[in-house]
């Protein structure tokens, strides 16, 4: 059993933005939510918005907008895929009382996050319980009454904050928030991870749990008429943290840092989603043995790699989807 004291460092230490992954295109990026404000030290900076939850006050933000016309208003992400996930419950319905969105559900924030490595390989982790857990029917995915999807991630009520919130500021209505960085298409971004469908996947992203993503469809399609994309995670790439070919969950693990995780699409394409389909990516033997597990930053490459049979799935099943999503959107990209 893990000393409870390191439990909490290292709950800690993986929430601490990868101060060694160094982001080579810092000065030069195309930021995707135009109402965002980034700032060097891999936080953002969004408008917040105040909702009500069975007469409860929640706090949220605004990521993307399955129309264009309300993504450009609000100066977030169009993301036309998530339209595909109306009428199912990865979606709640909601209503505008006052002008104010009224939810039907939200989020339990009193839950103390715990996680600890496995021994050797860090991952699977040996604890996971996430800090965060939706109640029945939560989703960030909200339907207007005209029919519009956004994303609308709960990170404050009546129960506390999420754990990732550097500054909340009911006062002026801005909440500063941690970013994750990872790849897309060969270039660095930074995207902000606020739900995963999967406890263990919620504790390691240090996010909401909300299982109701789980019926969005379809899984191990990312085509126009799915609401996902794909993502990469792999499990058992290279650690340390000074380590330049670093990367995956078995890393955020044993070295408290970003997973690196590879995006296949970005906002400015319209197979975007922040809905992620996660395909958890483990290396053969023979490649971990020669050292051939190198970082890896394009999802094309990570598809000639599973066809050629140095990517698997965990234990060698057929590379494809692990039957969970996190949302993530992404901020901003390298140019």
């Amino acid at each position: 059993m893990k000393n409870f004291v390191q439990l909490v460092a290292l709950a800690v230490a993986l929430t601490v933005p990868a101060a060694a992954m160094a982001d080579s295109g810092s000065g030069n990026r195309t930021l995707f939510i135009k109402s965002a404000v980034e700032h060097p030290d891999n936080t953002a900076t969004f408008p917040l918005y105040r909702g009500t939850s069975q007469g409860r006050t929640v706090w949220y933000i605004l990521l993307d907008s399955s129309n264009g016309d309300d993504a450009a208003a609000l100066g977030i992400n169009v993301s036309e895929k998530l339209a595909n996930a109306r009428g199912t419950t990865a979606v709640q319905k909601v209503r505008i009382v006052n002008g104010v969105v009224d939810f039907p559900a939200t989020v339990d924030f009193r839950p103390v996050r715990q996680v600890a490595p496995s021994s050797p390989g860090g991952f699977p982790p040996s604890v996971a319980e996430p800090g965060a857990v939706g109640e029945f029917g939560y989703s960030p995915l909200i339907q207007l009454p005209n029919g519009t999807i956004r994303n609308a991630p709960h990170l404050a009520n009546t129960t506390g904050q999420a754990d990732k919130i550097v500054n909340l500021d009911t006062t002026h209505g801005t909440i500063t928030y941690r970013e994750t960085m990872g790849f897309q298409n060969g270039k660095t971004v930074r995207y902000v991870s606020t739900e995963a469908s999967n406890p263990v996947a919620a504790t390691l992203e240090n996010v909401t749990f909300a299982p109701a993503l789980d019926v969005a469809p379809s899984p191990g399609n990312d085509d126009s008429n799915s609401s996902r994309s794909l993502l990469a995670a792999f499990i058992n790439g290279q650690t340390g943290a000074n380590n330049p070919q670093r990367q995956g969950l078995n890393s955020a693990l044993l070295d408290g840092l970003d997973p690196l995780n590879v995006l296949f699409w970005n906002p400015e394409q319209d197979l975007y989603s922040p809905l992620w389909d996660v395909h958890l990516t483990q290396w053969s033997a023979q490649s971990v043995a020669s050292g051939r597990n190198l970082r890896q930053t394009d999802f094309d490459d990570v598809l000639d790699l599973a066809e050629s049979g140095r990517v698997t799935g965990p234990g060698g099943a057929r590379f494809g989807p692990s039957g969970f999503i996190v949302t993530c959107p992404i901020v901003s990209r390298e140019d």
